[in-house]
């Protein structure tokens, strides 16, 4: 891992990115590393683009403003990809990770990126049906730690069986895991 991984989410106000952002940068915690997880947007509403970042190290982050070169970038509205230029920083060794029904080549062609690994997920989908709500933001949690290897399934169920209980009746907290479950499975790269 570089000595500073930075990953920029885009998502829509409503979707639980800023949740997801927060939850990864606990979960670095049970791997005793630095983190910093922020939003950046102002009064929008439910439903306009946003943005959040993490920042995560072994070592103390010394770094306090907003991210311009992420390694990772997650998508969490598939229809951000025609307004928004996900890739904007992102160098050729870059991770896009996106919501959507398309296989990652389709991304690849659609977008017309060169370099780049592109992996994809309907978290859409799994939320639906694992979460009975349209709330991607667990499920792309999940593609993020598959593709990372940040945490693996087993800890990163554990901690949401922790975490969540604290917060969540035990129906929410099963229905968490199963969506981060399937999206662990279900991720596909090229």
């Amino acid at each position: 891992m570089d000595p500073v991984v930075e990953i920029r989410w885009h998502a829509r106000g409503g979707q639980g990115a800023v949740t997801a952002a927060k939850t990864l940068a606990e979960m670095s915690l049970t791997k005793n590393m630095f983190f910093q997880a922020f939003p950046e947007y102002g009064p929008e509403r439910m439903g306009a683009p946003i943005q959040c970042f993490n920042r995560l190290s072994k070592n103390k982050i010394n770094t306090y403003c907003g991210i311009t070169n992420p390694h990772i970038v997650i998508v969490v509205d598939h229809t951000l990809l025609d307004i928004v230029d996900i890739t904007a920083g992102l160098d050729d060794n870059g991770i896009v990770i996106i919501n959507t029904t398309l296989q990652p080549n389709q991304v690849r062609a659609k977008l017309n990126l060169n370099g780049r690994k592109i992996y994809t997920v309907d978290a859409t989908h799994i939320s639906l049906e694992e979460l009975r709500r349209f709330m991607p933001n667990i499920p792309m949690l999940g593609a993020l730690l598959k593709v990372t290897n940040f945490l693996t399934k087993e800890e990163a169920i554990a901690f949401l069986q922790d975490s969540f209980s604290k917060k969540f009746p035990p129906k929410v907290v099963e229905s968490n895991i199963a969506a981060l479950k399937r999206a662990f499975e279900e991720v596909k790269t090229e």
